[in-house]
């Protein structure tokens, strides 16, 4: 029986071809759009993924400012100073953190025998680079030897390289941090790096080191890796920290806590809105081509209402016409949805990328906006081809089952 149906339709549609054609390239077009809407969205949430990936996800830093609530006898305003016990403190009572190490950092000169430019220099432990997912293009990295030794060895960024050295191999040679030499050991890869930030000309060297620049006793800053829930690791924190340092943990001021995950999850928020909107949109151009296709079906009806006749007087049921021009309907709407999967796929090929993080970031291609097509976005897009499909093609199709047979046979 749905073999003798299917016949009918296609049938149907051969007696008017070109009408045929003209809407089920309607329908292609439609479906086309939605998916490569929902691909552009899903594009779009990779990328934002793609930028906070550089750094890790699971990460929180935490930085020393002023207090704002008044706490005992404590006046508001008091300047918060961290110290090296912090470190180990915050790995004893806060749970979920994995690892914690300080860093220091001040803008002095760093000069070579031809260059000399005004740098951020940090002073790190080994730990650092595995918290913030820092890689080795040449050399190593600072070792737990060389921050025991006081040893005066840097790991420069890629920048720093290329500004110091132009395309000479740098290992080994020797550099002035604020008058003081140090010897290159090691090359970071490059991070995707915005306008004037100087995340890639950054001087690393031991934190005992820093001392010879800046006192170590008080870290600028404590960056630590975290399993578990950011929120939860980020209220312990400022607990941990509140209580060894008199302020309330409720202070938003004497702490600043740099959540990845929470920034991560604002951006995530922005993602989805975007992914309904394009989806909202989507629809309403697929909604236009079941339009047509409704208009195209109630045409043909009315063309076929003595046909519907003579098929009722024979005895053909009201489901029978109703699922016949329903079929139809639902056929022009599957072959259009199939050479419309098959255009975004083409044009998914064919389109790489969309510059986006790249026009504004060094080294930002892999963040750039790319039609990535998933199961996903196939099943979505296919039930809103399917929901408007039995919509477009159930009103003709009700009107056609419900036609008195002896008006239909009468009809000229």
């Amino acid at each position: 029986m749905l073999r003798d149906i299917f016949g009918q339709a296609v049938e149907a549609m051969r007696h008017n071809l070109r009408r045929t054609m003209i809407t089920i390239i309607g329908m292609a077009w439609g479906i086309a759009t939605v998916v490569l809407l929902l691909a552009y969205g899903n594009g779009f949430g990779k990328a934002i993924e793609a930028i906070f990936s550089q750094w890790g996800t699971n990460i929180m830093g935490t930085f020393p400012g002023k207090t704002s609530e008044q706490t005992g006898g404590s006046k508001a305003g008091v300047i918060i100073k961290f110290h090296l016990d912090d470190v180990e403190r915050i790995m004893e009572t806060v749970p979920g953190v994995l690892r914690a190490t300080p860093v220091l950092w001040k803008q002095v000169p760093v000069k070579n025998d031809l260059h000399i430019f005004t740098w951020e220099t940090d002073g790190v432990m080994p730990e650092i680079a595995d918290v913030q997912k820092w890689e080795i293009a040449e050399g190593r990295f600072i070792s737990a030897d060389d921050v025991n030794a006081r040893a005066h060895v840097a790991v420069i960024g890629p920048e720093a390289k290329d500004k110091l050295f132009g395309g000479v191999d740098v290992l080994g040679q020797t550099i002035r941090v604020s008058g003081i030499g140090f010897q290159i050991v090691g090359v970071l890869k490059p991070k995707m790096q915005e306008g004037d930030d100087n995340v890639n000309r950054i001087i690393n060297i031991p934190y005992s080191t820093m001392s010879d620049i800046k006192d170590i006793k008080y870290p600028d800053g404590i960056w630590m890796s975290y399993q578990g829930n950011h929120t939860q690791v980020a209220q312990a924190l400022r607990k941990t920290l509140g209580q060894s340092h008199g302020f309330k943990a409720t202070d938003k001021t004497a702490i600043y806590v740099a959540d990845i995950m929470e920034q991560l999850a604002q951006f995530q928020i922005i993602t989805i809105a975007l992914q309904v909107l394009l989806t909202f949109i989507g629809a309403l151009t697929l909604g236009i081509a079941g339009i047509g296709l409704m208009n195209i079906m109630l045409v043909s009806v009315q063309q076929r209402t003595k046909e519907i006749g003579v098929e009722k007087a024979l005895g053909a049921r009201r489901r029978d016409i109703l699922l016949q021009f329903l079929s139809e309907a639902m056929v022009i709407t599957g072959v259009g949805g199939a050479g419309g999967m098959l255009l975004a796929w083409l044009v998914s090929v064919c389109v790489p990328r969309i510059t986006f993080y790249s026009a504004i970031a060094k080294g930002g291609e892999a963040a750039d906006i790319r039609l990535i097509l998933s199961p996903t976005i196939v099943i979505v897009s296919t039930s809103i081809l399917v929901l408007v499909g039995l919509v477009s093609g159930l009103v003709p199709a009700l009107k056609a089952s419900r036609l008195n047979p002896i008006d239909a046979l009468r009809y000229e």
